[in-house]
């Protein structure tokens, strides 16, 4: 096992988590969604979990103009633009519509751990467990080894659920405690990915490449937006890439969905996808025939 002079982090920051889970990984699942990521993805449908630190989310057609916020933060609360925001979560408290809410709260080990085991009877009975997920897990990455640490001891299956980006020397240290890697694959050209993204593919290329090289058990997911990751090159570079990794058990095709849209709103950021519609059944259908020789298995979900 890969040896760390530094002890691991007690806590994180965490924005939302999710019981009975059931397309984070195999069976019935809890997913805990780490705050922050390195990638800008246009598409992303968790947009609250790009930022590292706790935020408020507004939802204007929740608002009342009722005036609580401002009474109770008179510095910011009244910012519908949340640009001046001091993230107290003094407005949240008080909102009587929720329209405002704190994303984001920090999290200790032993209470993600207490939060996982709540549902235990469900993962022995439907081969479930815990999933990782965000944001991006990798971000946070001695608190996620922490918590993979803290539920494998309790005998609970593991999930990371990564976009690759981030130091290699955690992203193995987290894979020997992990049962299972959902590795998310996106634009596998260098300059697209940049362009559109915000970050280098290099490294996550070399990560996945490391991961494979220990026989990691992963299932490659590929979300499917049109016009970006579902062109014929980006398409044949998956195959390429996936086709000869026996431990590539699965690839999973995820269907670009309008989620995304209200939540960039929430936090006052423009969606830059709104002329993108979703993809057709049987264009999903074509894309996974596309894959089929490149894993054992090739769904549509999960």
């Amino acid at each position: 096992m890969l040896a760390f002079s530094q002890p691991l982090k007690a806590s994180g920051i965490i924005f939302n988590v999710q019981r009975f889970c059931i397309e984070d990984g195999p069976g019935i699942r809890t997913t805990v969604f780490f705050k922050g990521c390195p990638l800008r993805c246009p598409w992303c449908h968790n947009p609250e979990g790009i930022s590292a630190a706790p935020q408020i989310v507004l939802s204007k057609t929740r608002c009342m103009n009722c005036g609580s916020c401002i009474e109770a933060c008179s510095t910011c609360a009244g910012d519908h633009t949340l640009e001046n925001c001091a993230r107290c979560g003094l407005c949240a408290e008080v909102c009587p519509t929720g329209a405002r809410e704190m994303v984001g709260r920090t999290w200790t080990v032993d209470e993600v751990r207490s939060m996982v085991l709540r549902d235990r009877i469900f993962y022995d009975s439907a081969e479930g467990g815990v999933t990782f997920s965000g944001g991006e897990p990798l971000c946070q990455p001695d608190f996620l080894i922490a918590c993979l640490q803290a539920c494998r001891s309790e005998g609970v299956h593991t999930t990371l659920d990564t976009c690759g980006f981030g130091a290699r020397d955690k992203l193995l240290h987290a894979a020997e405690l992990t049962d299972l890697v959902l590795f998310d694959l996106k634009i596998l050209d260098s300059d697209g990915h940049l362009r559109h993204l915000g970050a280098p593919l290099e490294p996550i290329l070399e990560n996945l490449d490391a991961l494979i090289g220990q026989q990691q058990r992963i299932w490659l997911r590929l979300p499917v937006i049109p016009g970006l990751t579902d062109t014929d090159q980006n398409l044949a570079s998956v195959l390429e890439l996936a086709s000869g990794a026996s431990c590539i058990e699965k690839i999973c095709l995820l269907p670009y969905h309008e989620t995304g849209v209200s939540k960039h709103l929430n936090i006052n950021k423009n969606y830059d996808l709104n002329l993108v519609s979703p993809p057709s059944d049987q264009r999903m259908r074509e894309i996974a025939a596309q894959l089929s020789d490149a894993a054992s298995e090739v769904v549509i979900g999960g």
